[in-house]
């Protein structure tokens, strides 16, 4: 039976690329890249000749026979991702599935990863954590997740696109407590690498105001006990939180800044306020 091998590969700096990794991508008959122009810089920095094919989130399921078909023939072929390592909120998921089912051999080749090196470099509790992928830009899914992340008793680990780090963060200030802690990290491995320290509303307010650039790991420390017990005692006037929350909203405020006042105003945890004034807007967009 042939091999499929899924190699991590360098994050920014390419001489974080191990020397097993390196052997692998010289030595199979292919390597299956998810962006081939990426890939082409690896190779040629170590001056490697093997043939490269796309596989990413668009061509997946219709490159996994043309695929097979090579490991059936008996060659040996190579995953991996635009950078780091592959399967973790990347393509490959179906195509490993598929080469196990026909009896073939996976081999992982670890290696460099954005999610370990942020969580590395964050100074939180590292066992557990949760890593969550990319947040959901819009909708229920987006809301189930930011107040998982507020919830959190481990620490938590999240992708974001930079043009939405700010809005993120911004988001999370409403469901947390005033010292929770954040890092985003930023460019790992390579020449601009940044690691921002401080709380919530402190990383809020630094990327309001500096545009976040290139790749964006954010780390959030857990909840702590006292603030989850906090949350636990508290009653709500439902009632009331509904009436301030609309009232914010048609002033024109946003659904953080009018959970921030919900839960200012009426001194309720940040969690329900953001709860109870979501409920709001999703009530507008279905009578809508």
């Amino acid at each position: 039976m042939s091999t499929l091998y899924i190699v991590a590969t360098p994050i920014g700096n390419l001489s974080d690329a191990s020397p097993r990794s390196i052997e692998v991508l010289g030595t199979v008959d292919g390597i299956l890249a998810e962006d081939t122009r990426r890939t082409r810089k690896l190779l040629q920095r170590y001056e490697l000749s093997t043939s490269l094919a796309s596989l990413h989130e668009h061509n997946e399921a219709s490159r996994i026979p043309r695929v097979m078909a090579r490991l059936n023939a008996g060659e040996n072929l190579a995953l991996v991702s635009d950078a780091g390592t592959p399967l973790l909120s990347d393509p490959g998921e179906r195509l490993v599935g598929a080469v196990l089912g026909a009896g073939h051999t996976v081999t992982p080749v670890p290696g460099p990863s954005a999610i370990l090196s942020a969580l590395m470099g964050a100074g939180f509790p590292t066992v557990p954590f949760i890593f969550r992928g990319f947040v959901p830009r819009r909708g229920k899914p987006r809301k189930v997740m930011l107040e998982q992340i507020a919830a959190a008793p481990e620490t938590s680990v999240v992708f974001e696109s930079p043009e939405r780090v700010a809005a993120l963060l911004d988001a999370l200030v409403a469901l947390v407590a005033n010292d929770r802690q954040v890092v985003v990290a930023r460019e790992m491995t390579k020449i601009h690498e940044e690691f921002f320290r401080g709380t919530m509303a402190e990383a809020a307010r630094y990327y309001a105001e500096n545009k976040a650039r290139g790749e964006v790991t954010v780390v959030v420390s857990p909840q702590s006990p006292a603030e989850g017990m906090a949350e636990g005692r508290e009653s709500v006037d439902e009632a009331a939180a509904r009436a301030l929350g609309r009232a914010l909203l048609d002033e024109g405020l946003t659904l953080s800044r009018a959970a921030r006042e919900v839960s200012s105003r009426l001194g309720i945890a940040k969690n329900s306020a953001y709860e109870i004034v979501h409920s709001l807007t999703d009530n507008s967009e279905e009578s809508g």
